[in-house]
């Protein structure tokens, strides 16, 4: 189970990463509530919970493995092919990206019944314990990304996006270190909207798990799973465009500017996680029964 869960974060590792896809990153980074199982990493939670959360966690991974993982090989062979044949376009990694979207959209629908099954199960003890790790990790990103002048925070997210990228494709030369620049210096004080709009929604997230025991709490935490677009700030909102469109154009221009050596790289590490996945003995199984 450990390694279907580890590859499909490398799946969303890769797809926030070559799709430029601000939405899948945010997913990534949020996987401890669309994924509810690891909320057991803060929770002390007992034995009772553990025991009814390692049977979820077996029926939910073998849904993803039959189901899911077959699609994100198909999506692979999509990117492959785009490489392969330098037609790494913008109507190309935005169709990408919507899928993946779709990837993420169908994972939460399908947890979405047990999150709401083990959030009300907690009891206040557990919901004070969600409220805590809530408040440190604000804090923990506000300190990161929040607390230093508008200039550093660019500079800082251009070296953060080199070291994404490097793994990928190797080495950048100066003219793509030069348009990361660029693509940063464009996002300006989104660090800000990005942080307020993910503080906003987990305290809309606790808010109504302390309120776990009203009639309507299914369809809330339904609501705040499957439809997070619905409660993004008006900031958020208005830089998410933007946002988007500026990480697309950035690969787009990345891979064009790029060596035979680094898309050879980049291929190479495609035909890995394609390896990942089709290892995976839960879907030679899948592939087997068919």
């Amino acid at each position: 189970m450990q390694s279907l869960f580890k590859a499909f974060i490398t799946m969303l590792m890769a797809v926030s990463l070559l799709a430029g896809c601000n939405q899948v990153g945010l997913a990534y980074r949020n996987l401890d509530v669309i994924i509810p199982w690891t909320l057991s990493d803060y929770l002390d939670m007992n034995s009772a919970q553990k025991d009814w959360l390692n049977v979820r966690l077996k029926q939910h991974l073998s849904w993803h493995c039959s189901t899911q993982l077959p699609e994100y090989l198909t999506w692979l062979d999509k990117l492959e092919e785009m490489v392969k044949n330098d037609q790494v376009t913008y109507e190309g990694l935005e169709a990408r990206t919507r899928e993946a979207k779709d990837a993420i959209a169908k994972i939460s629908r399908e947890i979405t019944p047990s999150a709401v099954e083990l959030l009300s199960r907690f009891d206040d003890k557990q919901v004070e314990e969600m409220q805590n790790a809530f408040a440190k990790d604000q804090r923990k990103r506000e300190n990161k990304y929040l607390d230093q002048p508008l200039e550093r925070q660019i500079a800082e997210r251009a070296d953060r996006m080199e070291k994404r990228l490097t793994p990928w494709i190797g080495k950048l030369n100066q003219p793509q270190k030069d348009r990361i620049q660029v693509w940063s210096a464009s996002l300006g004080e989104q660090n800000k909207a990005w942080i307020e709009n993910r503080t906003h929604w987990q305290n809309l997230f606790l808010t109504t798990v302390q309120q776990r025991q009203s009639s309507d709490f299914p369809q809330r935490i339904a609501a705040l799973l499957q439809d997070r677009e619905t409660f993004w700030t008006p900031e958020y909102r208005k830089a998410y465009d933007q946002t988007e469109k500026a990480a697309i154009s950035l690969i787009v221009d990345i891979t064009a500017q790029s060596t035979q050596e680094q898309r050879d790289r980049l291929l190479s590490r495609i035909a890995d996680m394609r390896k990942d996945f089709t290892d995976l003995n839960c879907l030679k199984a899948a592939g087997a029964a068919q």
